[in-house]
């Protein structure tokens, strides 16, 4: 954790170096307003009217209990899984690591793009975070990981039970990461309908897919610049909204998915579109290892844990802990993290300066420097945390211009170092 932390002291050094050149930088409820989904009457479909049954309807058998056995079951399975790479023991990638960390703090930053070269451990480290992320509440035996207390992350029928006064049970769980295959279908990816026995028996005739699995947690893509455009049209639909619609001969079913959205991928592979990249809070750059005795601790320590998973894995339980303990601290500290107006006039103005469209890197600027003082700790931001995160906030927004040979977190550092000299 402390290279990780170490990343503020670098970025810091290479301000101050350039900085001196240039000088000779229990359940509630609330009022529902917006029912998404919900809709009654006809829909027309190739001019043909058709009649569409209410929501709750169409999925009235989708969330059921489930049973002691099945209880067992999924234990046996998760134990039998093979165990993942301890997040503690990856070597190096601090920008990368940072990034993902920063997200867990604060979902609302917005998601991480991963590009860099094949083998750098892009994959391992984002499977990794899954023994880091914390517990959420959501709704027993629901297929939408549905908030209890928050009407807009919940599936129709639960908003509709809350509606009638009905009780919730609730269960602590983690967050959830689900991985989009890389030839996932659409029906796979966003749902199906079941069009004969919606209309004839009126039950359980929406399928969730990966969205709704990942509503309230990750969604991981590798390769995300391989992926089919119209499934990266979906994934833009849903993470502009928060919302998955399905449709199918004139029926419609909506229901949350909010996630944070993580990719990975080779720039050899190809550019990403600029909108999707405009959808990810940070982008991080992942560089393969030149330093010869940091290579070979990294192969060591593979070998060490494809010999013998588990017991490596004990080795680094108590470092783990520690992140845990680390990041639970920091969500419930975030609250009261404050960043002074003239450090956010700053941030506004390098953003300005850059020509970076919209304000999304505005936002996401000062969510993620106050969710780095969080994770050290402190309740006030300070320009050394703007330093460490504006690069991973803003490069990915920068207009591209071919003639241009600097890196693009380079230009961010140096009109960052202008502003707050």
């Amino acid at each position: 954790m402390a290279g990780i932390i170490g990343a503020s002291t670098s970025a810091t050094a290479l301000l101050t170096s350039h900085s001196s050149s240039s000088s000779s930088s229990s359940s509630s409820t609330r009022p529902l307003s917006f029912n998404p989904g919900q809709s009654r009457g006809k829909r027309f479909h190739l001019g043909i009217g058709v009649k569409t049954p209410r929501f709750s309807s169409l999925i009235s058998n989708v969330a059921t209990d489930i049973s002691p056995a099945q209880q067992q079951a999924q234990k046996l399975s998760k134990e039998s899984q093979r165990p993942v790479y301890p997040f503690a023991a990856i070597v190096g990638q601090d920008e990368m690591k940072l990034c993902l960390l920063l997200n867990v703090i604060d979902p609302k930053i917005g998601g991480v793009m991963i590009m860099g070269d094949r083998g750098t451990g892009k994959s391992t480290t984002v499977r990794s975070l899954v023994d880091l992320l914390p517990e959420i509440t959501v709704v027993a035996a629901d297929p939408f990981n549905s908030d209890p207390e928050d009407p807009e992350s919940m599936g129709m029928e639960v908003r509709e039970k809350l509606i009638r006064g009905e009780q919730l049970p609730t269960i602590k769980t983690k967050i959830n990461m689900v991985d989009l295959p890389l030839g996932a279908t659409e029906d796979r990816v966003c749902g199906t309908i079941d069009i004969e026995k919606a209309l004839t028996e009126g039950v359980k005739a929406f399928e969730p897919g990966l969205l709704a699995k990942a509503n309230r947690g990750i969604l991981y893509v590798d390769e995300v610049n391989l992926l089919d455009d119209h499934l990266v049209d979906v994934l833009l639909d849903s993470a502009a909204s928060g919302w998955n619609t399905v449709e199918r001969e004139g029926i419609s079913i909506s229901h949350p998915a909010r996630f944070i959205l993580i990719g990975s991928g080779n720039p050899e592979e190809g550019e990403l579109r600029p909108q999707l990249l405009d959808r990810f809070g940070m982008h991080a750059q992942v560089g393969t290892v030149r330093d010869a005795e940091l290579r070979v601790k990294i192969v060591e320590e593979r070998a060490r844990f494809d010999k013998n998973p588990k017991e490596f894995r004990e080795t680094y339980k108590s470092d783990q802990e520690k992140l845990q303990d680390q990041i639970s601290a920091a969500r419930s500290r975030l609250s009261a993290v404050q960043i002074d107006h003239d450090l956010r006039v700053k941030i506004s103005k390098v953003c300005a300066e850059l020509n970076v469209d919209g304000l999304r890197g505005d936002i996401v600027t000062n969510r993620a420097a106050k969710a780095l003082a969080a994770l050290k700790g402190r309740d006030q931001v300070t320009p050394e945390d703007i330093a460490v995160v504006i690069p991973n906030c803003l490069r990915h927004r920068l207009r591209k211009d071919p003639l241009e040979s600097i890196d693009s977190g380079s230009l961010v550092i140096e009109k960052f170092s202008e502003v707050f000299s």
